[in-house]
């Protein structure tokens, strides 16, 4: 990776209120209480305190245990990804000793496999967006396994005012354990778009939290289209009210694939905003796909709004989509807060409707797909990423119309 001429990051003071743990207390006037919920884990640095688990816990039910056994265990520094990217002039990219991480990141880890990545990763990568910065172009990073397993910390700062859209791309084959922590300062724009394209064999487990400044707007986007097993954890919480946050995200379900993202905000101030918009498509005998989603609502967080949702759509037999929204409310002082979930094969009444205009059975399900993914899709402000993705959604309809072909 190529990186403008950087000094090291001076640390930074612990600062009040960015805990993102609900068993602790933002320092918001004293008002702030502890939550206590099964829903919610105590972040810790300590690998005992996030025991191996079983697969019957809350955390882990849905989760293929054995599957991602190697991201659990304990052992030596592991080598990160390779990555690749031309960074413009005056993006700051460094690393830091291992050393550092706790007085660098946003959060300890909250599970098992962020603690073990944070443990087993041999530096601290940081990239850095100066404040007041406005970025023309997206800044793509695209990193690349090697087959082997991996571990990382990244850190992505973007300074108060500035204005930025970052790629991040994960190719090639592993088992590949993370933690990202995103701090955007106050009046900063960001839009950040994740792109899960791993071979068909990878692994991808981890924790990414976001910490949102005032008045501060961030567009994350998470597209999920390969790998064998994909299970991120993704926080949120600000540090003073104005924040807003969109969190959107895609994934493409096959035969045997297992696709899990959990969500958490923590509108642990007043006066901000969030929206949660995750859309799966599922295909083949055991496509197995998982969204939780908990916003939590603090007794200081008066005048918030907030929704969350998820749309599953199922196109063929075989496949599961498991969808647990949660909504956690503390005062009754806010402009607005709910959730939906649904699940289900095609809209009868939309194939009805595109047939009896003489559009073929198999076309009209790709163009209802289509219609269903684009919301998303148009949201990521990056062409050529918006036409990757467009490209693999086309190409899983092809896979999904030659099984029907072949069932038939």
């Amino acid at each position: 990776m190529r990186s403008a001429d950087a000094g090291p990051i001076d640390p930074r003071e612990p600062r009040e209120g960015m805990d993102l743990s609900t068993t602790t207390s933002p320092n918001v006037a004293n008002a702030v209480e502890t939550v206590v919920s099964h829903l919610h884990p105590t972040p810790s640095w300590d690998i005992a305190d996030h025991p191996m688990p079983k697969g019957l816990e809350e955390l882990w039910r849905f989760t293929p245990v054995k599957q991602i056994r190697a991201l659990l265990l304990e052992g030596d520094e592991l080598p990160g990804l390779t990555w690749e990217s031309d960074l413009p002039d005056g993006v700051e990219f460094t690393t830091e000793p291992k050393e550092r991480i706790r007085e660098l990141v946003i959060e300890p880890p909250v599970d098992r496999v962020a603690a073990i990545a944070a443990a087993r990763t041999s530096k601290v990568a940081v990239l850095r967006v100066p404040a007041g910065m406005e970025l023309p172009e997206a800044v793509v990073l695209t990193g690349t396994g090697n087959g082997e397993q991996a571990a990382e910390s990244f850190l992505f700062e973007v300074g108060a005012g500035a204005r930025a859209t970052l790629v991040l791309q994960f190719r090639g084959s592993g088992s590949y354990a993370c933690k990202y922590d995103i701090r955007v300062g106050d009046g900063a724009e960001v839009n950040l778009v994740n792109v899960n394209d791993w071979d068909s064999d990878a692994i991808h487990a981890g924790q990414l939290t976001v910490e949102v400044g005032r008045d501060a707007r961030i567009r994350t986007v998470q597209a999920s289209l390969g790998g064998n097993v994909i299970r991120l954890v993704e926080r949120a919480a600000y540090t003073a009210p104005g924040g807003e946050l969109e969190q959107f995200g895609l994934y493409f379900v096959e035969s045997g694939q297992h696709v899990e993202h959990r969500l958490f905000v923590d509108h642990n101030m007043p006066k901000t905003r969030s929206n949660v918009d995750y859309r799966g498509a599922l295909q083949g005998e055991g496509a197995h796909s998982v969204w939780i989603g908990d916003v939590l609502i603090r007794k200081v967080a008066e005048g918030i709004d907030t929704y969350e949702a998820n749309k599953n759509l199922v196109l063929t037999d075989g496949c599961r989509a498991d969808s647990v929204p949660n909504l956690e409310i503390e005062t009754g002082e806010i402009e607005g807060a709910g959730h939906s979930s649904t699940t289900g094969r095609f809209d009868d009444i939309q194939l009805f409707y595109l047939r009896s205009r003489g559009i073929p059975e198999a076309e009209a399900r790709r163009l209802v797909v289509h219609g269903f993914f684009n919301d998303i899709i148009r949201r990521i402000g990056v062409p050529e990423v918006e036409k990757r993705l467009l490209d693999q959604v086309e190409k899983e309809l092809d896979m999904a119309a030659e099984a029907m072909r072949a069932a038939q």
